[in-house]
């Protein structure tokens, strides 16, 4: 098995070993160790918490540069559905599109309009699925790993579709080998990403074996670019396609709309994702027939790597869409094989809390866990590097922290 490869970094030089990003990480993969912060890369979900709430600066995301544009005879760009929302109302969409021709793209293909294609296929899905209730969207990565990491249990319950950004890779990418008769290894596709883990999910692609797509270069990165030539781009074409239901997709509760259902639930950041998976795991929301979930608040306009705040971001998508004629007929946009837009590889749990390959060993590390947190203060105050008394038991025990770490402990017995 390939390592798996994150997109979220720790740059150690800027890290002065607070504990903000101990505090919000949802699933409690960073520890501060000898004054700085450690990412444990088997629980990172790369939902950007981290950036977010980091001071200093000192997580970011990996992300390529428009120099790789080098490395292919041609490129298209895959602008995410969030940079509707980057730019006021000034800005015409299908301007900014094309100006990522002078920017040095070849193709520009609307992310947009996918989401739109992926409504018709996504609403079969719901309508005709033997599988549990509710059905979760992928379109947030996090959030599907967040599944395979915390609830292995609701696995079952994704839906079982690629999401816009590979569903446009494979469209565009088929598209220009047709027209230019270049082979696919010439061809270089790359996403204007809103956030780490979409860059992650490219290097780790979800529920398919390769990725269709070579790069990701963050949408800060081409913006202020973007900005400045605005007045002296030539139109060449109309790249803009979607419709109002494929913009709304950037935002949260976007998809339901799209899909036009009612019975749905939309929840935005992590925290509150969080809270509606523990409710679903226990069985209380199988009424339900969607759900679509996003680490950010307000949906993908809320990712680390957008410009905009998000809450302005998500106005500017809302009334875009509104200017904007919705597509009726769904069924009209089914014009390929279900077999292309579906999944061909199952995914699987990853647990990230191995105690022993021996059963009885496992259950042994697990009581002295447990016997070691009952003795821990279970104030959760961070000064240990773990960001809460349970996890220090759990690190004890697999010899990656020590009991005098917890300086509560050790003050009240020198006492």
């Amino acid at each position: 098995m390939k390592e798996y490869w994150h997109s979220v970094i720790l740059e150690k030089d800027f890290c002065n070993g607070c504990t903000y990003c101990l505090d919000r990480c949802p699933t409690q993969a960073i520890r501060v160790k000898d004054g700085k912060a450690q990412i444990i890369n088997e629980r990172c979900i790369d939902c950007g918490e981290c950036l977010k709430v980091c001071p200093f600066h000192a997580k970011g995301a990996q992300t390529d540069s428009l120099e790789m544009l080098n490395n292919y005879k041609f490129n298209i760009a895959l602008p995410a559905i969030s940079l509707y929302g980057q730019f006021e109302f000034d800005y015409d969409m299908n301007t900014i599109m094309n100006g990522l021709y002078e920017l040095g793209f070849d193709y520009v293909y609307d992310v947009a309009y996918a989401a739109d294609i992926l409504t018709a296929y996504q609403l079969d899905k719901i309508k005709e699925s033997q599988r549990p209730k509710p059905l979760i969207s992928t379109y947030c990565p996090a959030v599907t790993r967040l599944i395979q990491i915390r609830y292995p249990s609701l696995i079952d319950h994704i839906i079982r579709l690629e999401s816009p950004m590979q569903v446009s890779a494979w469209m565009a990418k088929q598209k220009i080998m047709e027209t230019t008769g270049l082979a696919s290894e010439d061809i270089g596709v790359f996403y204007i990403t809103q956030c780490p883990a979409k860059i992650t999910s490219i290097k780790n692609p979800i529920g398919i074996e390769d990725s269709h797509i070579n790069g990701a270069i963050s949408i800060e990165t081409i913006y202020s670019k973007l900005i400045r030539i605005y007045n002296d781009i030539e139109v060449k074409t109309q790249i803009q396609k979607a419709s109002a239901g494929g913009i709304v997709w950037g935002m949260v509760g976007g998809q339901s709309f799209a899909m036009g259902i009612e019975n749905y639930m939309a929840v935005d950041g992590i925290e509150e994702v969080i809270k509606v998976l523990d409710r679903l795991e226990m069985g209380k929301l199988s009424d339900v027939d969607f759900l679509e979930a996003y680490a950010c608040v307000t949906g993908c306009v809320g990712g680390p790597l957008n410009v905009e705040n998000p809450f302005i971001a998500k106005t500017r998508i809302r009334m875009r869409s509104k200017q904007t004629p919705r597509i009726d007929d769904l069924d009209s946009l089914k014009v390929y094989d279900k077999s292309l837009i579906e999944w061909d590889q199952d995914i699987k749990p990853f647990p990230v809390l191995k105690l022993d390959t021996d059963i009885r060993k496992a259950l042994e590390k697990m009581s002295k866990i447990e016997e070691l947190f009952q003795s821990l203060p279970g104030i959760d105050c961070g000064a240990c590097g773990a960001p809460t008394c349970r996890a220090l038991a759990e690190d004890i025990v697999l010899g990656k922290a020590d009991i005098k770490s917890c300086l509560v402990k050790n003050n009240s017995e020198d006492k």
